[in-house]
């Protein structure tokens, strides 16, 4: 069953009359289908104008969808033989970030991610993808792990932000993004990092700072919350809609200001309306950038990485 934004109310009106008429049609063997080919014809026009000409806060709305694929989806879809490895080796497991060795195609990499969870339960006990610093202090160790062992990095970055409960600030959390970010800039080997949902803040940062950095069509990727940013500037979050333009938050945006490498385009209506499309498109594109960068020395990938992260904000 679908979940429908706001902005998606017109399109829902159509799709339910459709299905309604399938109903009907199963009901009393009517000839309705010309009827039904209409309105799908009608309903596919209404939703590619729709997604055509989204605003950035509407962005925010479809990176945030809870049918979005999550890492969980995309370790089944795009890798194999994925073992997970857990634990910081000095306070415990964060359920947030997860990490192992996988194979994309016949390639062995390291794949790190934020999990977010799918229904209330999973959510919980992800903590809705917000990473505490033992999550980035495994992720620094997973890092470590490949480039001692020539393994090439792949991160999927999808989190409102890093976890600011008092606990986490008890255990060091800017010091663990800190060092999270850091060992992504001196990896000796490639690593490719892709937001795939939401990139917010430091907490997205730890694990994107890579020599690509590839987005999906919606996602979003900004220094705070929109909502965050609003109730800074104006003292309320309704103007949520107004801070999300003025941050240019969007894949299309970002790509201009250099801040990605790369939009990898989502199914008509967001990667939450045919998951198994998107997974494939974002296992295609992960598996050209790792070819391109297979034979790129180890120095010149730090550089590499160095140099694109200092270009931003140029004018």
């Amino acid at each position: 069953m679908v979940s429908y934004l706001d902005f998606e109310k017109p399109v829902a009106a159509l799709e339910a009359r459709i299905a309604e008429l399938r109903s009907t049609a199963s009901a009393d063997a009517l000839d309705i289908d010309s009827e039904i080919e209409k309105l799908a014809a009608k309903s596919q026009r209404l939703l590619a104008s729709t997604y055509r000409s989204l605003t950035a806060w509407q962005k925010t709305q479809v990176a945030r969808h809870p049918s979005r694929p999550h890492f969980r989806d995309y370790i089944a879809g795009i890798f194999t033989d994925f073992m997970a490895l857990g634990g910081d080796r000095g306070f415990g497991e964060d359920r947030a970030i997860i990490g192992g060795l996988a194979r994309l195609g016949d390639r062995r990499v390291m794949v790190i991610g934020h999990e977010k969870g799918h229904d209330t339960a999973s959510r919980i006990r992800h903590n809705f993808g917000m990473g505490k610093p033992e999550g980035y202090r495994k992720a620094v160790r997973l890092m470590a792990l490949a480039g001692r062992f020539g393994l090439p990095v792949v991160t999927l970055v999808d989190t409102s932000g890093a976890f600011p409960g008092v606990e986490a600030e008890e255990r060091g959390q800017a010091e663990a993004i800190a060092r999270a970010t850091e060992a992504c800039l001196a990896l000796p080997v490639p690593m490719v990092a892709a937001i795939v949902g939401e990139g917010g803040s430091g907490g997205a940062v730890a694990l994107a700072s890579a020599e690509r950095v590839l987005m999906f069509e919606h996602a979003v990727y900004s220094v705070i919350s929109p909502e965050g940013c609003a109730s800074i500037l104006w003292r309320t979050a309704e103007k949520a809609p107004e801070a999300a333009e003025a941050m240019k938050v969007t894949a299309q945006d970002l790509l201009s200001l250099g801040v990605i490498d790369r939009i990898v385009p989502e199914p008509m209506g967001g990667a939450h309306r045919d998951p198994a499309a998107a997974i494939a498109a974002l296992g295609v594109a992960l598996a050209e950038e790792l070819d391109a960068l297979a034979k790129v020395p180890g120095d010149e990938l730090q550089e590499r990485r160095a140099a694109r992260f200092l270009r931003i904000g140029e004018s």
